[in-house]
């Protein structure tokens, strides 16, 4: 009886199990990247005379932006064809349009573009390579890459070898392709594989069509100015920058009845614009002319005693004239409108400003008050700065409250257009909730600008040195801040970019050792020991 009671308890039980329903774990996720198992030809290839070639793979896989992973080197004339191109597959094809140069290792580095269809996993710099010789060639060159004004490593940098003989020259990187080309695709390290010994001129460019053509106006670009003699043990420090393109007018813009915008691509520092008189019906004409701040731009502002439709301008340089004639169509002049700094905190490097969007005229200093928590009035001047901007300087005191009131009409504008009242409060803290940094820069030989630089890029301030020197930077609010040093060579207080033709390498600029923390009532000594 116990017998026949125990075997009906496990058949109970055992068709319980059978007709439980559960969720399938699906076992550990797949980590593994795809592996090539066969292809046609066989990899390192000679004598290679074939049009298509077949890689397969061990899992179905996808190519992931093919167009901006892929490298070929050298490169082709008529890019190859290659599928599947979003679809998953376990082969891929390449079919090669273009004419093989004799004697010569070609290499296909996928980069990051071959990816397995499920989980995504990664084949990292994958590389078909063949030659069309009697061997592979074996030689490489590598090196590092770097941005020669950021600190930041430059990503997806095109370098490319060209053959040092007697056909190269300056324009050759304008108009014809490498022989071999790498790339530093994530980080800034770069190498090139399978090359022949000879001797190479190196350039990088960071483009934005991915011709490997230098384009100024859209390309930085760095070069090694000596030849490299392959094979070499020598890594190469390449710095990327971009050039200052030709001086170049845009024609102008009306923006707004009176205000008109002349643009320009490269300096424009002697960038004049004026009415030509001659042409015109005016024998004057009130105007204010000023380079833009933040833009490369000339504006023009002008009032005119009667009705015009149309502006003969003179543009001009040290090196050209042009003649211009401006359409005018609008009717409206632009409201003043004014803006200011003096809300919150006031921290104690910063100086008050009123800005405006058109040129200041009249002030009336009676019709501004400040007043600190006392109502007390506190004593200030008036400074303008630039056509659009006025600055009101006072002794501030920590700790205080303060009330900037601006009545009607003591402001007006280029147009005889005046402010309406205007309100600002602000406060300032103590001193002990600044922090400061002193740096020792040791080993000056050439004049040196030690700029201290915010997270968001942005210089606070900037020093000139030309001799070992302490530079103090003072009343800084709590935050990661960062020193920059500029190899000032020329003198001319401004970091210069570099030249291709003239090949000169930019200005040199070194960052100082990771982020600099400062806190409230914290003062900061450290050593900048120049090489």
């Amino acid at each position: 009886m116990k017998i026949r009671f125990l075997l009906l308890f496990i058949v109970v039980l055992t068709l319980f199990n059978c007709a439980r329903r559960g969720n399938p774990t699906g076992g550990p996720k797949d980590e593994n990247k795809p592996i090539t198992i066969k292809t046609i030809p066989e990899f390192k290839s000679i004598n290679f005379k074939e049009k298509e070639i077949k890689i397969y793979f061990d899992e179905y896989i996808k190519l992931k932006d093919l167009n901006k992973y892929l490298v070929v080197s050298p490169p082709l004339k008529y890019p190859a064809e290659i599928s599947p191109l979003g679809l998953p597959s376990k082969r891929i094809i390449i079919k090669i349009k273009d004419t093989l140069i004799e004697n010569t290792t070609y290499s296909f580095n996928f980069g990051e573009s071959i990816v397995d269809n499920n989980e995504g996993n990664i084949l990292t710099n994958f590389k078909y390579i063949f030659s069309t010789g009697s061997f592979i060639d074996s030689l490489s060159i590598k090196g590092k890459v770097f941005d020669a004004f950021n600190k930041e490593d430059s990503e997806s940098v095109s370098i490319l070898l060209y053959e040092a003989n007697s056909q190269f020259n300056d324009s050759t990187i304008y108009k014809e392709k490498p022989l071999y080309i790498g790339n530093t695709l994530k980080g800034n390290t770069w190498e090139i594989t399978n090359l022949k010994a000879g001797k190479y001129r190196l350039v990088a460019l960071k483009e934005e069509n991915n011709d490997f053509l230098f384009n100024p106006k859209t390309d930085k670009i760095g070069f090694i100015q000596e030849d490299i003699i392959l094979p070499t043990e020598k890594e190469f420090l390449v710095k990327i920058f971009n050039e200052v393109v030709a001086f170049k007018p845009k024609k102008g813009v009306e923006v707004s009845k009176g205000h008109l915008i002349f643009g320009y691509t490269g300096n424009g520092d002697d960038f004049n614009v004026k009415v030509d008189f001659k042409k015109s019906k005016l024998e004057q004409l009130k105007h204010q002319v000023f380079k833009d701040e933040k833009t490369d731009s000339i504006h023009y502002f002008f009032k005119a005693d009667v009705a015009i439709d149309s502006l003969p301008f003179i543009l001009s340089n040290k090196e050209f004239t042009k003649n211009e004639i401006v359409k005018l169509r609008l009717s409206e002049i632009d409201s003043l409108r004014l803006s200011s700094n003096a809300r919150g905190n006031l921290n104690y490097r910063d100086t008050i400003t009123i800005k405006a969007n058109n040129p200041l005229a009249k002030l009336d200093e009676k019709l501004i008050s400040l007043i600190d928590k006392d109502t007390v009035k506190v004593p200030f001047t008036l400074k303008r700065k630039a056509y659009r901007e006025l600055q009101i300087l006072f002794d501030r005191k920590e700790s205080q409250q303060y009330k900037l009131t601006i009545l009607p009409s003591a402001i007006s504008d280029f147009f005889d257009q005046e402010n309406d009242t205007l309100k600002y409060s602000f406060r300032t803290k103590k001193k002990d909730d600044y922090g400061s940094v002193t740096m020792e820069v040791m080993g000056v030989k050439s004049p040196m600008i030690i700029q201290l630089i915010n997270s968001k890029k942005e210089v606070i301030e900037q020093q000139f040195i030309k001799k070992d020197s302490n530079v103090a930077f003072n009343l800084l609010s709590p935050g990661g801040y960062q020193i920059r040093a500029i190899y000032d060579e020329n003198d001319n207080a401004k970091w210069d970019t570099g030249n291709y033709i003239m090949k000169k390498q930019a200005e040199k600029v070194i960052y100082f050792k990771g982020e600099i923390n400062v806190k409230s009532n914290w003062f900061v000594n450290e050593k900048l020991i120049l090489e």
